[in-house]
């Protein structure tokens, strides 16, 4: 018979570095050498850096919410967590949980797939005959590996973060210094004519580079998925999220502005592999190479990353009876096997689909129940639940959550119809559902504990 010290537990493994370095990893990851081309394209001309701007201005005022919500509920699941402690005893104490997990099952696995599908086009620079079906067979493939490397314990998982964070470094490093020993400041700022012109367009255009900045700048929050394996997660879990903001912010604005000072913006704004475009006009096709190799491994460690803290989401909810019991089960090597296999199997699937779909829907399916429903979360914890402590309190609350929840709407609303749509049918099927279970009785409504 097993004891409580021998049976399958979380192992709080995650110390600051390789907890600020899940998140830098899922932040960089392939986002920002696929998505160089498309925010250009959203906006036209270099002037797309005032998206970069103002998404790191959103990336920080979030990042304080995600902050308090942390250190003041440390346990795995993240949102989850937030929203079913703080709404604990209302009305819909259970309907908010219960519509995040839902959420997720649509938004999560694209947020995963967009790595793999970036990981197989950096892939054809080296492959330049690849069929559109071959690009989604590679996917799978480094879907099936994520998983088979992920289905261990914890600890080593730790220690390979932390390996993957060094190598996600080096590319990036390698591209800014390139960059900025060989700026030319007439071609990073190159305007077409009206580029700051204030119209219907311009602010379409700047919402879509917002999104797509966001996008990129997501996974700050990564590790607070599995704060029951992290060690004084109360101290660890906010300085990770704003250190790795504040990293990744610099280490964006340098990219950018180091490419497009190479690039001529209407030649990168059609590349499907910029950094590899960017380095073989510096150095030609062998260092392009090297590059492209450097950006695969920034890829990997990305989805490595998200699969690691996504898989702990339905593992917390199928614990407090919100999700399906055997998915609240250990794996003897103390990782929740059935959860990682589901979340990515999904993903794999989720590969199939195009790229800017999958970027556009994962974030409009994610808005109004994640961030917003958080920022919300966190406004009612302040003046209605008194008996939860508080470590880290905001500064200047609540400017920093009117500031994230206006970025968070803007981002919404220009979007496209399609998007909006996609994202309020979401959240409609979420409600029916919830019904549904409801009248099942699956759930206690209130009291759950």
């Amino acid at each position: 018979m097993q004891t409580d010290s021998t049976k399958p537990h979380l192992e709080r493994s995650f110390g600051l570095l390789p907890a600020t370095a899940l998140n830098m990893c899922n932040m960089v990851g392939i986002g920002p050498f696929i998505t160089i081309p498309l925010i250009i394209s959203a906006m036209g001309g270099p002037q797309c850096m005032l998206g970069w701007v103002l998404g790191t201005v959103l990336a920080l005022c979030d990042g304080l919410v995600w902050a308090e919500l942390a250190a003041a509920m440390p346990r795995s699941g993240g949102t989850y967590s937030y929203l079913r402690e703080a709404f604990r005893n209302t009305r819909i104490g259970a309907l908010m949980p219960f519509l995040f997990i839902w959420q997720f099952i649509f938004s999560a696995p694209l947020e995963i797939a967009s790595g793999y599908i970036g990981f197989a086009q950096y892939l054809s620079y080296f492959w330049r005959s690849m069929t559109p079906l071959q690009m989604k067979m590679v996917a799978a493939g480094v879907g099936l590996l994520v998983i088979a490397l992920l289905y261990r314990r914890v600890g080593a998982v730790a220690k390979m973060t932390v390996v993957l964070w060094v190598g996600m470094l080096l590319t990036c490093g390698w591209v800014i210094a390139s960059g900025f020993l060989n700026f030319n400041p007439q071609i990073a700022f190159d305007f077409p004519p009206n580029a700051f012109s204030f119209s219907r367009g311009f602010l379409l255009g700047l919402g879509g580079a917002m999104l797509i900045a966001m996008y990129d700048f997501m996974g700050y929050y990564d590790i607070c998925y599995i704060a029951g394996e992290v060690r004084e997660p109360a101290r660890t879990l906010p300085r990770a999220i704003l250190y790795s903001v504040v990293a990744v912010a610099f280490i964006y604005a340098a990219m950018n502005l180091s490419i497009i000072g190479v690039v001529p913006w209407r030649e990168a704004m059609k590349s499907q592999f910029i950094a590899s475009t960017f380095i073989e006009t510096l150095y030609g096709p062998r260092a392009a190479g090297v590059l492209t190799v450097m950006v695969l491994w920034t890829a990997f460690a990305s989805v490595f990353a998200l699969v690691l803290g996504y898989s702990r989401i339905p593992y917390a909810a199928a614990l407090d009876g919100y999700f399906f019991k055997p998915f609240g089960k250990l794996h003897a090597g103390g990782f929740p096997s059935l959860s990682l296999l589901v979340i990515g199997g999904l993903s794999i699937g989720a590969a199939f689909f195009d790229l800017g779909w999958v970027i556009s829907a994962l974030l409009t399916a994610r808005i109004l129940i994640q961030f917003i429903g958080q920022i919300f979360a966190l406004d009612y914890i302040r003046r209605h639940r008194p008996d939860i402590q508080r470590p880290l309190r905001m500064w200047l609350y609540p400017l920093p959550s009117l500031i994230a929840l206006v970025g968070w709407i803007y981002i919404f609303v220009t979007s496209g119809w399609a998007f909006v749509g996609y994202g309020l049918a979401v959240l409609a099927s979420g409600v029916g559902a919830f019904l549904v279970w409801k009248r099942q009785g699956t759930i206690d409504l209130v009291n759950q504990d």
